[in-house]
């Protein structure tokens, strides 16, 4: 990669968060004198601009390569924005960011949620530039001040169902504007997101704090993700999260005490498509656990983790969530906290009735490290929350502090993927 230039700021924005966030940004940085540019690929982005200027690409993906490069070259282009860092226009925009010397930046919900968001170098995941090293996490943690964990900026569910649905309905239906966008998603938005609209008047039943402590313990949990998320597709080995079921469930059959029982969580923003109850059900019964094993739509995750033997995510935020309450969690993907100290580092049959401790010590590390590099105070959809993040992402981007203190900004990513193999960067050596 090219060194980033070293002159004024041009930022180019691309899709952001179903919010009035992106304008914001975009705003501030206006008015301290920063460029900023915008292209546009569905009429759902347009719907949360609303400002002029804007750039509407409308031709095939295939063309977009050489737009893009052909504009930042034109406009002088600095750093680039984008949320969802792997949709096929962000990758593209980065790979020719890349070869020119231009710094990317992904924006997404926080690691730390609620209260934050993320803003990191590149990408997230396996293109996460959070170090895998204890010790590098410590050291960060040493040299930066303790954060405010306070949650001053809450939303609630609605708002954020609310703006990804209405978001993509009608980049659905806004589809004669822009012909040939590519969404890239797993399901159609119309097949996706219009169960919401029944869910909506027909809500799912709640799991109660009482049946846990009711038969249920000692359990494990396993969150489940939603199966269109980037996520899964891109930082997991799992084609399928069936996949990650029955690998989980068939080493819970083979390996765990025969008292200890499973519960499986829905996400909240899971549309139904899958029925992941009758999934889950078919595959207990196929490894003959049935009756040890429970599926739930919904529930409070406080309640749940505070009673669980262990946790099993994929990469969810869930497991910041359950280290940060020192439950012994295993990620089966990557995650940015699947560190040793953190979590389970030995395989799925071990952790049953063998998990790896938490260290108190390094969670706090963790998290002192994350909310000081790749962190931001705020919300997408909180009034007060939006101007703080927005002011601090300003900061950052303009004194071009991504990713630091810690002095990690120039090294690779922590995990990479070959083949649907997880590998350490140690492993490659």
């Amino acid at each position: 990669m090219k060194q980033p230039r070293e002159t004024k700021p041009v930022i180019l924005f691309l899709q952001g968060p179903p919010s009035v966030f992106w304008r914001e940004l975009a705003d501030a940085f206006e008015l301290a004198g920063v460029k900023t540019l915008r292209v546009n690929f569905s009429l759902g982005d347009q719907l949360f601009w609303r400002k002029r200027g804007a750039i509407n690409f409308r031709k095939p993906l295939k063309h977009w390569r050489g737009f893009v490069e052909a504009l930042i070259k034109r406009e002088g282009v600095t750093d680039i924005l984008y949320y969802a860092d792997q949709l096929p226009y962000h990758r593209t925009a980065w790979e020719v960011a890349e070869t020119l010397g231009v710094r990317c930046h992904a924006v997404e919900h926080g690691y730390l949620r609620p209260d934050w968001l993320t803003l990191e170098r590149g990408g997230m995941g396996r293109f996460s530039h959070f170090p895998v090293d204890p010790a590098q996490i410590s050291a960060i943690a040493r040299s930066v001040a303790a954060p405010d964990l306070t949650v001053r900026y809450p939303h609630t569910f609605g708002q954020e169902a609310f703006n990804e649905v209405l978001y993509n309905l009608v980049a659905y239906f806004g589809r004669p504007f822009f012909p040939f966008f590519s969404d890239d998603k797993y399901y159609s938005a119309l097949k996706d997101y219009l169960p919401w609209v029944v869910r909506a008047f027909f809500p799912t039943r709640h799991l109660a704090s009482e049946e846990l402590q009711n038969g249920l313990t000692p359990y494990f949990l396993v969150a489940l993700q939603l199966q269109s998320d980037y996520q899964i597709r891109a930082n997991s080995r799992f084609v399928h999260l069936a996949d990650m079921l029955d690998e989980v469930i068939g080493s819970f059959a083979r390996y765990a005490d025969r008292n200890a029982s499973l519960l499986i969580k829905q996400h909240p923003l899971d549309n139904g498509i899958e029925r992941w109850g009758s999934r889950v059900t078919s595959i207990s019964r196929r490894h003959g656990v049935e009756e040890r094993v429970r599926f739930f739509e919904q529930g409070n995750l406080n309640a749940i983790l505070k009673s669980a033997t262990g946790v099993v995510v994929v990469n969810s935020t869930v497991g910041i969530h359950s280290i940060r309450t020192l439950k012994p969690t295993i990620a089966l993907g990557c995650a940015v906290y699947d560190v040793e100290g953190l979590t389970h580092q030995d395989g799925i049959d071990s952790f049953w009735r063998n998990p790896s401790p938490v260290d108190p010590a390094l969670v706090d590390d963790l998290v002192q490290a994350l909310a000081a590099t790749i962190q931001v105070k705020g919300n997408f959809y909180h009034r007060e929350g939006k101007v703080v993040a927005i002011a601090e992402m300003v900061r950052r981007i303009v004194a071009r502090e991504v990713n630091l203190p810690g002095g990690f900004l120039d090294t690779p990513p922590r995990l990479t993927w070959q083949k649907g193999i997880q590998a350490r960067p140690e492993a490659m050596q």
